[in-house]
């Protein structure tokens, strides 16, 4: 529901599901069996249409849903005044984002969804469907095909670092600014673990003592510098790939869920894949997948891919220990919670690499409890 000022200048409530029937029957699905899909921590949802033998998904994005994500030219202050979106580099409720980079990614070759309709002052998307075949699921129904499918996955990975994408992206008339996943944005997505997590077992780090936590993250960052950065989707994992056998080449693996894509170093998809929260993957195919993107995407598999690999895994595991106590205090969805347990095992794993040491020392003399 949103609301609007009527005549008389009294709130009037605007049902969002008669948006949706006037959207679907401007674009010729108004006549379509709809079907809810399970949807994921945002506040968008989803729908399967069905219209004859021709299926379709609808993306209902709310503009006033979320915060809002950060203009052009705009300083680290501005983003911290406008919020968690403007200031990690979220797009938030602008879903130009999803269609200029799905169109720049089929362009190259990839699968994005196509576009088929699209009302975004409305805040909706009429995609292409890629079917059930998620990964999880495929894996799930036959682990034969986990190497195989994980493979694929990570050739389309390096096909995307080897691709040059331009800062300005484009579909049609639509245009969307690519940032850069700089320091302000990597240490706001910690805060989640600091504003959230630490607080959920009563503790603070606030004023020097978030300042410090900060330093020791910044630091390790310096470690990415060592290659260049290529455009990270920013939520690669076995729930957003769908596997697509009848495609050629790295056409194979269907693309979701790419809207906050930013550019930052090469291996952030990669470990966002291997260290899934979501599932566990095989242990003896982490170095395989590993190896394969860097043969790949044309970078030596070396002491500094694997430091930079772990930074990497290490602040998105920090982040995530936040999400989901964030995502049941704040949206009440308290199942988030169950994905706890894996994302500490993770970031207990990751920790243990010299690269990052200074950063589990600060976790066991001040929060072990993260690491447990």
């Amino acid at each position: 529901m949103k609301l609007r000022l009527g005549q008389n200048g009294r709130e009037e409530v605007t049902n969002r599901l008669d948006e949706i029937a006037s959207f679907l029957s401007s674009c010729g699905w108004g006549d379509a069996i709809r079907e809810p899909i399970q949807g994921d921590a945002s506040t968008r949802s989803y729908e399967r249409l069905t219209r004859g033998a021709e299926k379709a998904v609808l993306m209902n994005a709310p503009k006033g849903a979320e915060l809002p994500s950060e203009p052009d030219g705009t300083s680290v202050a501005e983003r911290k005044a406008l919020g968690y979106n403007a200031l990690a580099r979220l797009a938030g409720p602008n879903m130009e984002s999803f269609v200029a980079i799905a169109s720049e990614l089929s362009r190259r070759g990839l699968s994005a969804p196509k576009i088929i309709d699209a009302d975004l002052e409305r805040g909706f998307i009429l995609l292409e469907d890629f079917g059930s075949t998620v990964f999880a699921k495929v894996v799930a129904q036959d682990a034969d095909l986990e190497r195989p499918l994980y493979e694929a996955a990570v050739d389309s990975l390096a096909a995307i670092y080897r691709c040059s994408f331009p800062t300005v992206l484009s579909h049609n008339d639509i245009k969307w600014t690519v940032r850069d996943y700089d320091e302000a944005a990597l240490l706001a997505e910690t805060d989640l673990f600091l504003d959230w997590y630490a607080k959920d077992y009563k503790k603070s780090f606030e004023g020097e003592a978030r300042e410090a936590f900060y330093k020791l993250y910044a630091k390790s960052f310096r470690l990415l510098k060592a290659h260049a950065s290529g455009l990270a989707l920013r939520d690669f994992h076995a729930e957003n790939l769908f596997w697509l056998p009848e495609r050629q080449g790295v056409a194979n693996v269907g693309l979701i869920d790419f809207q906050d894509g930013l550019f930052v170093h090469p291996s952030y998809d990669l470990m966002s894949l291997i260290t899934d929260i979501r599932r566990d993957v095989t242990p003896e195919l982490k170095d395989r997948l590993i190896s394969r993107f860097c043969e790949k995407a044309g970078l030596k598999d070396d002491e500094d891919f694997r430091a930079a690999y772990s930074v990497m895994s290490v602040q998105r595991g920090t982040k995530l220990l936040g999400f989901p106590v964030r995502a049941d205090l704040k949206f009440g969805k308290p199942q988030y919670r169950a994905l706890l347990p894996r994302v500490k095992r993770h970031l207990n794993d990751d920790l243990l690499h010299p690269a990052v040491a200074d950063i589990r020392v600060w976790f066991e003399n001040n929060m072990p409890e993260a690491l447990i």
